[in-house]
């Protein structure tokens, strides 16, 4: 595959379109089964209050990994994103309810920062994702390789 947005057609400034990701606890425990990170903080609310957190939160990792989605959307090729990095700012904390309705959601929009090479065709985008109101990221930043 390759980036389906061209580095001609793109600016600073450009948005990305945002998007928000569902999560309830079917989602993190078919997570950890994925990822193999079975710590009980992402699915005993007893123990996640225990050890001081406001209930069973979400794996770091798939907060990452659903806030690059709003770029891999976008440019249409995973592979395109040659750099990727955050800041774990504040957990996105997931209540318990229904096994198929959602009790939280990570909404996450994105923005052209800068181009970056015109010979690579990099540009960097910046992500903003939040949960509950609060800024869940910080420091989101990919740099992507376009068409």
């Amino acid at each position: 595959m390759t980036a389906k947005i061209a580095y001609a057609d793109v600016e600073p400034g450009t948005e990305l379109p945002a998007q928000v990701f569902p999560v309830n606890r079917e989602t993190l425990v078919r997570y950890a089964g994925a990822s193999g990170d079975f710590n009980p903080i992402h699915w005993n609310e007893r123990f996640a209050r225990e050890v001081g957190l406001p209930g069973v939160i979400a794996h770091g990792m798939f907060t990452m990994a659903q806030a690059i989605r709003v770029v891999t959307d976008w440019v249409g090729d995973p592979g395109a994103v040659a750099e990727y990095g955050v800041r774990f700012t504040k957990p996105v904390v997931v209540p318990d309810g229904p096994a198929d309705a959602p009790t939280a959601e990570i909404e996450v929009t994105g923005k052209v920062a800068a181009k970056l090479d015109d010979e690579a065709r990099t540009v960097r985008v910046d992500l903003v994702a939040r949960s509950g109101g609060q800024k869940v990221l910080g420091m989101s930043r990919a740099v992507v390789r376009l068409a």
